[in-house]
């Protein structure tokens, strides 16, 4: 059964990053952002809701992901 993805609550995650002191790029804390705050661990369902959101697609095809496989083999290499 198919279901729409979450949409990124944008001001939740301003609000995330206000908190975060850390070098991290915009990327890596929405990553964080979206495992947290959704308590999400599933990287197709986070691709999934990234490939959906103008923003967060932007940023996947900056880094060249283009399947859930490639933004599984970006989060094992920065976690």
């Amino acid at each position: 059964m198919y279901r729409e993805p979450l949409e990124i609550n944008w001001e939740e995650f301003k609000e995330y990053k206000k908190d975060i002191k850390t070098d991290k790029d915009n990327f890596r804390l929405l990553l964080d952002f979206i495992r947290s705050y959704y308590n999400m661990s599933n990287t197709f369902d986070i691709y999934n809701m990234l490939k959906h959101d103008d923003t967060a697609n932007m940023m996947l095809e900056k880094r060249e992901i283009i399947e859930a496989m490639g933004l599984e083999k970006y989060l094992y290499k920065i976690f």
